[in-house]
């Protein structure tokens, strides 16, 4: 489960590239029946998911959600968040993680994934992952973009928290097919799969699913 469509088209193409052999369904809240979509919205439908894994109705489980920025987010918060809906039901945070986050469950019920964007430690959100798994061939690209953000007249209309957002969407603009999606930066080869924050999401990615 995912806060949104642009997570969601972003994921579904990271999976499609890995190709696992199983039937993996990437959804926000509200395609799933929730109320809303937004990190509320994937906590508030959370337990719901859980019930399911437990009766069998799901077999697989994994969560990606972003960190956002204190007071009101931020790592700790979120994973804090997480833990308070899980722990009553029997999950704890497993010791040896493989990039994301596992939680494994008391009476041998499978593991459940939680990944916290960009990396399980820092605030931020799906963006500052992408800004650390570019691909060396757009690292000059992307700077300008950087650059251009930088310089836009001053007070800028978006939220400073929002600054990594703006980047990576004038990068994308900048394509050979501008106006796509997140999603574009995986079709269109843009990311370093052997980045180390890349690496990581795959081998969680392959923990949970395959």
């Amino acid at each position: 489960m995912v806060e949104g469509e642009t997570d969601q088209g972003f994921l579904i193409e990271v999976l499609r590239v890995l190709n696992l052999q199983v039937d993996v369904k990437v959804a926000p809240p509200k395609e799933l029946g929730g109320s809303y979509n937004s990190k509320q919205g994937v906590l508030n439908y959370l337990p719901i998911l859980l019930n399911q894994l437990a009766d069998g109705s799901l077999i697989n489980l994994a969560v990606v959600v972003d960190a956002d920025t204190s007071p009101d987010g931020g790592y700790q918060r979120t994973f804090d968040l997480v833990d308070k809906i899980v722990k009553p039901i029997g999950y704890s945070l497993k010791a040896n993680m493989i990039g994301g986050l596992i939680f494994e469950h008391d009476d041998g019920l499978a593991d459940f994934g939680l990944w916290v964007m960009p990396d399980n430690t820092q605030e931020g959100m799906l963006e500052d992952w992408l800004k650390e798994c570019i691909h060396a061939n757009e690292q000059a690209l992307f700077a300008h973009a950087q650059s251009v953000v930088e310089e836009l007249p001053k007070p800028q209309k978006f939220k400073s928290i929002h600054r990594s957002k703006a980047e990576i969407a004038t990068w994308l603009a900048w394509q050979k097919k501008p106006g796509h999606g997140l999603y574009s930066a995986v079709t269109d080869q843009l990311l370093d799969s052997n980045k180390p924050l890349y690496s990581q999401l795959i081998a969680w990615l392959k923990h949970i699913y395959a």
